[in-house]
């Protein structure tokens, strides 16, 4: 029997909707104009709170179908590591329960993340059981060479998995980073994020890798001798210093696991990160930044404390005092993507954990090469927002001869050790600053010129060349740090403070 017309009116709408943009809403099938999801049938008669949690659980299912292996390729490790302290031969003590407590962990978190509603806590989970896995060896002082290859190996996998591959968990961020806005910082000249910028650091974090990792198989006697080709057995020396051994696990193997952590959060995030992962970029920055200057003062200490030098830990050094001016454009970007925020009215934390867009601004990044481009344009937009102007290069290159002029002046006692100091710290300020977007902390070298041409008149153990050798290269490193050099780039309202 026909429906009449009064029962045809009280019948429910059928309403398909896109999980990813609510908004979007028809009476029949079809994708999401925006992200091209499928649409899926609501019932409008459920409350609200229940049809908001049914379409989230809908998209994290959507979403997270084609990525599901990387959940069984994390319980597969898991297994790995479970059964690895019995399989190498290290089945006692701390690393061999660390192993399987891990290993369980990860086929617990890993298999929960495989249902949508448990997704967000089994994959944070498991990024943070890899995190451990990075420092188990060395709070454990892992005994077996195949013990530390697991966990380290395994650990940076099981991030890689969580985070790297698949897209981060939270529909909150992923709805801000699908909303249109700007490529490229606005009032900037180039975006700070593209993968340009990133690959430097991500080859100097696997260089450093693998140099740290080198030392702490020494630290930790995998291996008798430690190569050194300028300074002997000098290397050793410092491995085994009183110095390093103050440290409550191997210096090298806190190195290895800071470069670690590098690398994966250099291949963490879009091209827009700038904006759309603050936390992120924040992090980055501490590691490199804080943590880079920290381990450059250890190893200017090398000479004054420990009395020897060691040229893997010069090398490993170098590489993290070039990774920093690549840095931090990136840094001042996110900062002021946060400031414009709060002055539109947006929350500042929530902005921060889970990014954002700037409303009316939209670009597209048309200047960085794309893939296929001819490899000699690939180069410049590496090192965009780092200049080297003569002056700096001049500075630095005194700053390496005033390291090493006492050898040369028989300089001794406090005049010595002032030189030595000095000397990499003027290396450092020289090429931190050739970051454009610093370049004012350049000024700082004139109060170290000036401090190298007293203190040869002042300390003791300076002999009559050492002394005439500081007044010049003092003066000199002084008066380079006046001209600011060229700026190639823009950075907005940030102009006005490179000076």
């Amino acid at each position: 029997m026909a429906v009449g017309t009064k029962e045809r009116l009280t019948l429910p709408k059928t309403v398909y909707v896109c999980p990813m943009h609510p908004e979007v809403q028809q009476d029949r099938p079809g994708s999401c104009p925006k992200c091209g999801m499928k649409l899926q049938q609501r019932d409008e008669e459920k409350p609200q709170a229940i049809r908001r949690t049914e379409d989230h659980i809908q998209m994290i299912g959507h979403m997270r179908a084609p990525w599901l292996w990387t959940n069984f390729t994390v319980m597969v490790l898991g297994l790995w590591l479970v059964s690895s302290p019995f399989t190498f031969g290290y089945s006692t003590g701390a690393m061999m329960r660390s192993d399987v407590i891990s290993g369980a962990l990860l086929v617990l978190f890993a298999g929960l993340g495989l249902f949508p509603r448990w997704d967000f806590i089994g994959r944070w989970s498991v990024a943070l059981v890899g995190t451990w896995l990075q420092f188990a060896p060395l709070l454990f002082w892992a005994a077996s060479p195949a013990a530390m290859v697991n966990d380290t190996l395994i650990g940076a996998l099981a991030i890689a998995l969580s985070f790297l591959i698949p897209m981060m968990p939270g529909k909150a961020h992923h709805m801000e980073a699908m909303k249109p806005g700007p490529e490229i910082p606005p009032g900037w000249t180039y975006n700070p994020s593209s993968w340009h910028q990133r690959a430097p650091m991500i080859a100097l974090a696997t260089f450093g890798w693998f140099i740290s990792r080198y030392l702490a198989a020494y630290q930790f006697h995998y291996i008798s001798e430690v190569w050194d080709p300028f300074f002997g057995d000098s290397t050793a020396k410092v491995l085994t210093s009183k110095v390093s051994q103050m440290w409550p696990i191997s210096d090298a193997g806190l190195g290895a696991a800071a470069y670690t952590i590098e690398m994966l959060m250099g291949w963490m995030g879009g091209v827009t990160r700038w904006r759309t992962m603050p936390w992120m970029v924040t992090f980055f920055f501490i590691l490199v930044v804080p943590l880079g200057l920290t381990h450059i003062a250890l190893v200017i200490l090398q000479p004054v404390v420990v009395g020897h030098w060691c040229t893997l830990c010069l090398a490993a050094a170098s590489v993290m005092l070039v990774m920093i001016p690549l840095a931090v454009d990136e840094v001042f970007a996110m900062a002021q993507f946060l400031k414009r925020c709060v002055h539109q009215g947006k929350p500042f934390w929530r902005t921060f954990w889970v990014g954002g867009t700037l409303e009316g601004e939209e670009n597209k990044d048309e200047r960085t090469p794309r893939y296929g481009a001819p490899a000699s344009k690939m180069w410049a937009p590496m090192v965009w927002g780092v200049s080297v102007p003569w002056t700096l290069a001049a500075s630095a290159l005194l700053g390496i001869w005033l390291m090493f002029a006492p050898y040369v002046f028989g300089t001794q006692a406090a005049a010595a050790d002032s030189d030595h100091v000095v000397g990499a710290v003027v290396v450092t300020v020289s090429v931190v600053v050739m970051a454009e977007v610093i370049r004012a902390g350049r000024f700082l070298n004139v109060l170290f010129g000036l401090w190298i041409a007293a203190t040869p008149w002042i300390l003791s153990g300076s002999s009559a060349g050492g002394r005439w050798n500081g007044v010049l290269a003092g003066l000199v490193i002084a008066a380079l740090a006046l001209p600011r050099g060229p700026i190639r780039e823009r950075y907005a309202t940030w102009d006005s403070m490179i000076f």
